[in-house]
């Protein structure tokens, strides 16, 4: 006999499982006890969601769910937000609460949600375990929900007294599984549209972030020579220095890359995922859409490919890469025009010595201070824009940003994770003021670890992304501007070092010094997002149209 807490952790153990992210509470004492004497390690966090966000995270560099930990009502309902994040993010992630009692229980109703009905239309699967013996069949099941594609979020409820009872059940191994892959005629079909093409046109989404679809796509633009650009959250699957990058759709449209995509008569989207804001708008009888993914097509008002090649991905990038050969038609000049307008206009203000500091003087500084495999944590503001656009990345999941629920918050609980999982590489999470202090308690948490992390909180004193728009819609500013600590003396109460540039040129050195300083660091950047409304939604617009 077993008891079902210590089978629940055995097979935690057997999914591989190293941590578990998040706040117990008493009724999820027996799995914490099972757990003190297994070999995972419990990264306890000062709230729940952003044990989520870590446990997301995780997943999504990982390709192994991510696991967090909560008790029942409070604790359950704050990991919503961070399953949302998971779920539309595609990133793998178990969430794992406590219950009351269930066969017998003598506190009423008291602190009692229904959890799994919250969590149904977030998660992939959800279920309370109501017998000891289900526990193996449940935790593999989540697992295999959780990891397959499209990836996303999962939840089991545990339950207090289930937790303790006595099972003899024994755990389910994982079965031999490879993913399907697309049909012989699907590739004809799509091979046979790029080759007649004249101009034809890669796109890159968040579904191609994969370790083996991102060496097959690199495979496939070398020998077939085809100009590429990427979502948002696809940044660094494909090299954004190569000679072949036109750029990030970052704005949904009249940027120099939706010139290049207005003259393709062929777009093959590889790994798009309509739960990121259009990268282009399609409109009928423009061109041929390739749609390249794991599953078909969500089909709306401005996403109607007329060819699905459905299966695994690096599979059907290597099949059309077998079927393809350079043709002497494909022009691609237009395209070269449009990456020479670009790469200049990227350069402006990456020198600028205004302060508080350009947001395009902050990217290229970051830029300067990383290596290529560092990696790049974004909470979600204004200045995600200017990374998405001016941050070229040279490996995948190297800008780790959102653009699927976009929340604020993310952005520190994200780079903690991040540097659990990658221990030799640097990692800086930036977040604007508002976002930072949704999960700024995280900072303990940091410290706590022993982590080296720099933490870069951009300050505007505003919600500046929102006040941004509500000034573009010509509404007089209100309901935007907020107080903020000593985010110096804050970072120093935590333990962590805080800083304070006080110019544009002292940014880069001070930023250097704290990524070769073990620990945690914080710099306060003030920050100046005034020009951003005429440069995104006029000068930008204005320089593409004028390329010939």
């Amino acid at each position: 006999m077993t008891k079902a807490s210590d089978l629940f952790v055995a097979a935690l153990e057997a999914e591989g499982v190293q941590y578990v992210f998040g706040i117990p509470g008493e009724e999820n004492l027996d799995l914490l006890e099972s757990m003190r004497t297994s070999t995972i390690k419990l990264v306890l966090t000062r709230h729940e969601q952003a044990a989520g966000f870590m446990a997301a995270t995780y997943g999504r560099l990982t390709g192994k769910a991510g696991v967090c930990l909560s008790t029942l009502g409070p604790g359950a309902t704050n990991l919503v937000t961070a399953a949302a994040y998971a779920q539309l993010g595609a990133m793998p992630m178990l969430m794992i609460t406590g219950q009351k009692p269930i066969k017998t229980s003598k506190q009423g109703h008291f602190q009692i949600v229904d959890v799994v009905d919250t969590m149904r239309p977030l998660t992939k699967y959800t279920r309370q375990i109501v017998a000891a013996d289900s526990i193996p069949a449940r935790v593999r099941e989540a697992f295999r929900r959780a990891e397959e594609e499209r990836p996303g979020a999962v939840h089991l409820e545990l339950p207090q007294d289930i937790a303790a009872d006595p099972t003899q059940a024994r755990l389910i191994p994982a079965s031999f599984s490879r993913r399907p892959v697309a049909e012989d005629k699907a590739i004809e079909r799509a091979a046979e549209a790029i080759a007649n093409a004249r101009h034809p046109l890669l796109m890159i989404g968040a579904g191609a972030n994969r370790k083996t679809t991102s060496k097959t796509l690199d495979e496939f633009v070398a020998k077939l020579g085809i100009p590429y650009f990427t979502t948002q959250m696809g940044k660094g699957v494909l090299d954004e220095q190569g000679p072949l990058w036109l750029g990030n759709a970052a704005l949904s449209d009249h940027d120099f890359v939706h010139r290049a995509i207005d003259s393709a008569d062929c777009i093959v989207n590889i790994g798009h995922d309509v739960i990121e804001k259009p990268p282009f708008f399609m409109r009928e009888g423009r061109r041929t859409v390739i749609h390249v993914n794991y599953a078909s097509a969500e089909v709306d008002a401005v996403y109607f490919p007329q060819i699905e090649v459905v299966g695994d991905i690096a599979h059907s990038v290597w099949r059309l890469q077998e079927a393809l050969q350079p043709q002497a038609h494909w022009d691609f000049a237009f395209f070269d025009r449009v990456r020479a307008a670009l790469l200049e206009q990227l350069r402006d203000r990456a020198d600028d010595d205004r302060f508080p500091l350009a947001p395009q003087r902050l990217v290229a500084d970051v830029r300067a201070a990383l290596s290529p495999r560092d990696v790049v944590c974004l909470d979600n503001g204004l200045y995600k824009l200017w990374f998405a656009r001016n941050y070229r990345c040279r490996e995948p999941n190297t800008l780790l940003l959102d653009n699927a629920l976009a929340t604020m918050g993310a952005g520190l609980p994200s780079a903690i994770a991040a540097r659990i999982v990658c221990p030799d590489r640097k990692v800086v999470a930036v977040c604007g003021d508002g976002g930072f202090m949704m999960n700024s308690q995280e900072l303990e948490t940091a410290v706590r670890l022993g982590l080296d992390l720099v933490v870069l909180v951009l300050r505007d004193d505003a919600y500046g992304m929102i006040k941004w728009k509500q000034a573009h819609e010509r509404y007089p500013s209100f309901g935007m501007d907020l107080g903020n600590p000593d985010f110096v003396a804050y970072a120093r109460s935590y333990g962590a070092r805080g800083h304070r540039p006080e110019s544009s040129d002292a940014f880069l050195p001070l930023l250097r010094q704290a990524l070769d300083t073990p620990g945690v660091d914080v710099i306060e950047v003030p920050i100046d997002y005034n020009d951003d409304d005429r440069i995104l939604n006029e000068d930008i617009p204005r320089l593409a149209s004028a390329v010939q």
